[in-house]
């Protein structure tokens, strides 16, 4: 192949070998007390305290917390018990 020459990338290879890495994300909803949030994260989302009194702390200060990162079949499961706790997230 010369300098000029280009190499075709099949469409197929190009995205092979890729992972795609999503984040479970906890939005603020002024509602539910810091005790309940953490609770629910360390239940949920197997985070120890301190990990759990961080992500609520952002929640309540940013708005939102990427809590998870992962595989959107790892994080539905996760993202829908949080929903059930009348918790608001969402997978991105």
């Amino acid at each position: 192949m010369t300098q000029k020459e280009t190499k075709k990338i099949q469409k197929d290879d190009f995205r092979e070998g890729v992972v795609e890495e999503n984040f479970l994300t906890l939005h603020n909803d002024d509602v539910h007390s810091f005790d309940y949030v953490i609770d629910a994260l360390i239940d949920v989302c197997s985070h120890g305290y301190e990990q759990a009194t961080q992500c609520t702390m952002l929640v309540h200060y940013k708005g939102k917390c990427d809590v998870k990162k992962g595989a959107f079949d790892a994080l539905k499961p996760l993202k829908d018990a949080l929903i059930e706790r009348e918790l608001n997230a969402t997978i991105d």
